[in-house]
């Protein structure tokens, strides 16, 4: 079996329509052989990630939580903040909330590919 590449540019895209677009390729959801055991999905190659908007109070509400594991080692940050910092952590972020939580999901994320720009050197076969 062969695994296409599929690319997506982000540029004025919703953060969750393009999450779970991304998110149902990786997982192999799209083909008609699916079976949700096998790991039976294709690359994604997400493009100019610091152009995804939120819709509503999203740009100022949303945060984003890490947690060291020691007492008051809770960092958080908005997603305005994420942005300016690094905008390729709120795309996988978010791809990585839809995907299904068991053993194949740090396989799917492998396959998961950002840039901030529209700068990469991938062979695509299919644009969406």
């Amino acid at each position: 079996m062969r695994r296409k590449y599929y690319h997506i540019s982000a540029q004025g895209k919703v953060l969750g329509r393009l999450a779970t677009q991304s998110a149902k390729i990786l997982s192999g959801r799209n083909k008609v052989e699916f079976t949700p055991n096998v790991d039976g999905g294709d690359f994604v190659i997400v493009t100019d990630s610091d152009g995804v908007i939120v819709t509503g109070n999203k740009r100022k509400g949303k945060k984003y939580q890490s947690y060291s594991g020691y007492p008051g080692g809770i960092k958080e940050i908005s997603f305005e903040d994420q942005m300016k910092k690094d905008s390729t952590r709120v795309v996988y972020s978010a791809v990585r909330g839809m995907l299904p939580k068991n053993k194949l999901r740090s396989k799917m994320l492998k396959r998961l590919i950002i840039f901030k720009n529209s700068n990469h050197n991938y062979k695509i076969d299919q644009e969406i």
